[in-house]
């Protein structure tokens, strides 16, 4: 029985290699159609959660999952022989940035190098991490001839960018559609028969590269926007106008305008990152990305606009940043989840505790974090803990905080992100 007949019958055994914010999701949708789906880890304590049916990601819960891995339905394994044991592979695994904010694909290759020893014929890899255009070809393809594999012929090969957007109960991994592009036609017609085999929407364009590039667009398009925006709030500030009334105002125009808010920064796995993967890649062809590169410094340049007007914000009340406390309303990258990846709110207390700044911080979601090694907590929203700081910051508005008992108890508050839209004065300034 060829590929695209196990699929249809549903006798395919699919894989995902890295059960994180991505794959883990992933799986789940996989097993909900009856596939039986092998987990890959590198780490023996997540490969062992996953198998007692805990989940340690927020948009799949534990009563969600533990259904699935009981009936044997997911398995997770840091065994990746067992490759063998599966007729399509998803690759998921991290993409972040070296030091020198150049592409670190290195956990792409492992992943690869761990399978291809193991891959019987016509099994299908797909890789769905974010990265530069020309990564499927020029390094999953490579290291899969090494090990034997006629790529095309007896392993399809293809790229489908994920597009997670944790703590989105209405675009989930389900219903947001999956863009794919092949090596060869031929890969790009078993991929989309293997992803429409358990999502609403597939989505097929004439390559890898060109799936690889939609993706990145699309986190360009954010992160130019935004910085956009954050440029421009810099301006109403000395100007004296209302930037979010600027932008509630011009998205009453019904067609050619989306409306992006400004903030303390960029936050996410994506955003901050992605742009600079083709950034990167463009010096190859002699190309300068000077949009990205541009955004890329408006916006990573607003920590320390944030921080600037805390200081200024405390001088109106006669007071220094240096010796001052500071209370913290949230510290995840986005409001309702517990994700703190690339979290502008970081940079802000990183910036402030240089200044000499005392910070504490309250977020529901994050109960502690790392910071130099050692945990900082977070700390109860009580009328005394407010009253007690010399500035409460919003860096980060999640829904379910009391704001308006923070209101009645903060000597001056510092909202980054509009919560407290209205009520702009000499004690509550709006960014």
């Amino acid at each position: 029985m060829g590929l695209l007949e196990k699929i249809a019958a549903k006798e395919a055994v699919y894989g995902v290699v890295g059960l994180g914010y991505v794959g883990l999701p992933l799986a789940v949708e996989m097993a909900k159609e009856d596939y039986r789906v092998i987990g890959f880890e590198v780490d023996a304590d997540r490969a062992a959660a996953v198998n007692a049916g805990e989940s340690y990601i927020q948009d799949i819960s534990s009563t969600e999952l533990a259904p699935f891995t009981s009936q044997g339905r997911i398995e997770a394994t840091t065994d990746f022989a067992r490759a063998a044991e599966c007729d399509v592979i998803a690759i998921c695994v991290p993409t972040p940035l070296n030091e020198m904010r150049e592409p670190d694909i290195t956990f792409i290759a492992d992943a690869t190098r761990a399978i291809a020893p193991h891959l019987t014929s016509e099994t299908l890899v797909t890789l769905e991490s974010t990265t530069y255009p020309g990564t499927t070809d020029e390094i999953i393809k490579p290291i899969l001839e090494e090990a034997g594999h006629a790529v095309g012929a007896d392993i399809y090969l293809a790229f489908s960018p994920e597009r997670v957007d944790p703590g989105n109960t209405v675009h989930t991994t389900k219903n947001t559609p999956k863009v794919v592009g092949g090596h060869t036609s031929t890969c790009s017609a078993v991929a989309v028969a293997f992803y429409e085999s358990f999502l609403d929407t597939v989505v097929s364009v004439s390559s890898t590269k060109a799936a690889e590039l939609s993706k990145l667009l699309e986190n360009i398009f954010r992160c130019v926007n935004i910085a956009l925006v954050n440029e421009l709030v810099q301006l109403c500030e000395r100007m004296d106008i209302n930037m979010w009334e600027v932008v509630d105002a011009a998205k009453t125009k019904p067609f050619g305008f989306m409306g992006f808010y400004p903030g303390p920064g960029l936050g996410g796995h994506c955003i901050p990152v992605d742009p600079f993967y083709l950034s990167w890649k463009a010096r190859e062809y002699d190309f300068r990305t000077q949009f990205i590169e541009l955004a890329g410094l408006v916006n990573g340049d607003m920590p320390y606009y944030v921080e600037q007007r805390v200081m200024e914000a405390l001088n109106e009340q006669k007071k220094a940043l240096n010796g001052s406390r500071i209370l913290v309303l949230g510290v995840a990258y986005k409001a309702n989840i517990d994700d703190m990846r690339e979290s502008p709110a970081i940079s802000v207390i990183d910036l402030l505790r240089e200044r000499g700044a005392e910070v504490r911080y309250h977020d529901p979601f994050v109960g502690e974090y790392l910071q130099a090694g050692e945990a900082v907590r977070s700390v109860a929203l009580t009328p005394e803990e407010v009253a007690a700081a010399d500035c409460v910051l919003v860096l980060t508005a999640h829904d379910g905080v009391d704001y308006e008992m923070v209101r009645g108890n903060a000597s001056l508050i510092f909202d980054t992100r509009n919560v407290y839209e209205g009520h702009a004065s000499d004690t509550i300034h709006i960014l």
